[in-house]
């Protein structure tokens, strides 16, 4: 199979979805691969390493969507890739279509197969190509809200940590999985006061087993969140329906309760966001105001240290980009449940129940 690598082109993303050990291991596997000139650069992997590996580089992305029947990304298409493809193409990446009619149509319009790495399960239900970068951008989500708390930066100009004399900042963190169990983490770490909310009694007790003892577990009913909004410095979307739009947790009405400076963090951003307030920014220009509250919802956090999150994602995703190549598609899909939940799209139709939930009147199987 030709497997193909372009390089990202969505604002400010610096991943890579493929490492140069990836690329040799696949021509091991008796593939050819296609590498866009640059697209390792910005997550400090050259041309000459791929070339090492026996990946054939390429000048831009024409040659790559001309020949290749793989094509492997981290981003969703952009609209001058979605131009490019055609129902001979495989992309794997994630999609996120939950999160724009747009996208979604567009790309039913170009007839590929969509094969999501956020709806892949593996065997015992969880989310491996998912999980790398929910860490990251959880632990990340913290980073950034406590930069975004300085007063320079329109911020309420609160130390998370405090200091001796002083009462540490209040962190909210909705929703207790991947992304939010990480966030509660790193709060705790630099001293903050600490609340995770979660609907799941299950989640909630493990949390309260395994968090440092300055995180409260809340369960999230809608009266518990205004009492927590009020209280909190740092508010952190952690929440996630795989595959479908994130449910708004944090009305309008909501923000009028938080504090004049305060900072919410929308983590659930590319499925749409989970506060009504949010609207997807970009790490050029991150944040915006309502209300006083300082708004951060960029819509590909991990890729802000894309050395990390490279090395991450490729971690994840490798063996799978390897069965796909071998397999194809439809073999590939039908190595258990958990693979043909990752098909998005094919043909023209949504073949995701739960990316269908979201665009009721779009073609569907």
């Amino acid at each position: 199979m030709i497997v193909g690598v372009p390089k990202e082109t969505k604002t400010d993303e610096y991943r890579v979805a493929l490492l140069p050990v990836g690329a040799q291991l696949l021509v091991n596997d008796g593939h050819r691969v296609l590498v866009e000139a640059g697209a390792g650069a910005r997550s400090g992997f050259p041309d000459e390493a791929y070339a090492s590996a026996g990946a054939e580089l390429v000048d831009g992305p024409d040659p790559i969507f001309a020949a290749a029947q793989l094509i492997v990304k981290v981003k969703e298409p952009q609209p001058a890739e979605i131009a490019k493809l055609e129902p001979r193409h495989t992309v794997f990446g994630y999609m996120h279509f939950a999160g724009s009619r747009e996208l979604t149509e567009g790309c039913l319009r170009a007839g590929f197969t969509a094969i999501a790495y956020e709806t892949l399960r593996a065997p015992d239900g969880s989310l491996p190509l998912l999980i790398p970068m929910s860490e990251v951008a959880g632990r990340l989500s913290i980073q950034s809200g406590a930069k975004y708390l300085e007063q320079p930066l329109l911020g309420r100009g609160v130390l998370l940590g405090g200091v001796p004399g002083v009462e540490p900042g209040n962190v909210l963190v909705l929703g207790g999985g991947v992304v939010g169990s990480n966030a509660a983490r790193v709060a705790a770490g630099m001293g903050a006061d600490v609340v995770i909310m979660d609907v799941n009694l299950a989640t909630l007790r493990a949390l309260d087993i395994s968090m440092p003892p300055n995180v409260t577990t809340v369960y999230g009913d809608p009266h518990a969140i205004d009492a927590c909004l009020a209280r909190a410095d740092l508010v952190i979307g952690a929440v996630l329906l795989p595959g479908r739009a994130a449910p708004k947790l944090v009305s309008r009405r909501q923000l009028s309760l938080m504090k004049p400076g305060s900072v919410i963090v929308d983590v659930s951003i590319d499925q749409g966001g989970c506060f009504e307030t949010s609207h997807p920014t970009t790490h050029s220009h991150p944040t915006f105001i309502v209300d006083r509250v300082v708004h951060y919802c960029v819509a590909n956090m991990p890729a802000a240290v894309g050395r990390t999150s490279t090395r991450a994602l490729c971690n994840a995703t490798l063996p799978f980009v390897r069965r796909l190549a071998q397999l194809g598609p439809a073999e590939f899909l039908k190595v258990d449940r958990g693979h043909q939940e990752s098909l998005n799209m094919a043909g023209g139709k949504i073949l995701n129940a739960d990316v269908a939930a979201a665009f009721e009147d779009l073609p569907r199987a």
